[in-house]
């Protein structure tokens, strides 16, 4: 009998241990496989997710990523800690674009600010200056969030490129204003550096939490697995998402002290 796992993977900051396991618990409740895992590291995947990726035993493994979009790790240390678990190991796409996650962001929104003309919603993404994966990630909600909600006004900002988020509160035209951090859990990202930056002291401008433990994002969990896996049932590669091979192509190599042969 073919056996299937979900593996959720990600950092261990703050409260990422928590929001995944009440994630991984809803995914069990739902028995959408047989087994659903999780598995954190603080700074070094490879090493430190080595050992929990060897403990798992199924024939097929959907290993999630989560966080909001690309960073340098789920593109290349994450898959090569992969290589360390048996079978078939399907890597998705972080849950970050997922419809559903629009439905989150309005509602953390919405908790502190209600959608209306007069009101400003800011979407804060980590970003990069060499990936533009949050970029289009902030682009695709907010694009969502137009259509979808009666703000006057939506915005994107970034911590690491333009815009970023020190000018966002000069950009926005509404006394009233709240703005939603596209992160998956609490880091110091959104705890320290956001709210410093933001200028939250100020006032006039509300912070609302990161997606947590929504029983949207876990949605978004089950609705890529289940994509991931009618892939995989038509035979048909991924494209043009950079997800499609991964697992397979960043195995570790035995130079950085983490190499084995296969």
């Amino acid at each position: 009998m073919t056996t299937e796992s979900i593996l959720l993977v990600g950092r261990a900051a703050r409260n990422g241990g928590e929001v995944m396991s009440a994630h991984a618990d809803r995914l069990r409740r739902r028995g959408v496989v047989d087994a659903v895992e999780v598995a954190t590291y603080e700074r070094e995947p490879v090493r430190e997710l080595r050992a929990q990726f060897e403990g798992i035993d199924a024939d097929t493994v959907y290993a999630v990523p989560m966080c909001a979009a690309h960073t340098h790790e789920t593109l290349d240390r994450v898959p090569r800690a992969l290589s360390y678990l048996s079978g078939d190991v399907r890597y998705c796409e972080p849950i970050g674009s997922s419809p559903a996650v629009t439905e989150v962001i309005a509602e953390r929104g919405a908790e502190l600010a209600p959608a209306a003309a007069d009101a400003s919603l800011v979407l804060v993404g980590f970003g990069s200056s060499s990936k533009p994966y949050h970029r289009r990630t902030a682009d695709y909600h907010a694009t969502r969030l137009r259509e979808r909600t009666d703000y006057g006004e939506i915005v994107t900002c970034y911590l690491l490129q333009n815009p970023a988020v020190e000018c966002v509160r000069y950009n926005v035209t509404n006394d009233s204003a709240v703005a939603v951090p596209l992160f998956v859990t609490r880091s110091e990202a959104t705890e320290e550096r956001v709210p410093a930056a933001l200028e939250l002291e100020r006032g006039g401008m509300a912070y609302a939490d990161p997606f947590g433990t929504h029983p949207r994002v876990t949605d978004a969990v089950q609705a890529e697995v289940e994509r991931r896996r009618a892939l995989a049932a038509r035979d048909v590669e991924q494209s043009p998402s950079v997800e499609a091979g991964f697992a397979e192509s960043r195995r570790p190599l035995a130079t950085d002290g983490d190499g084995r042969r296969r």
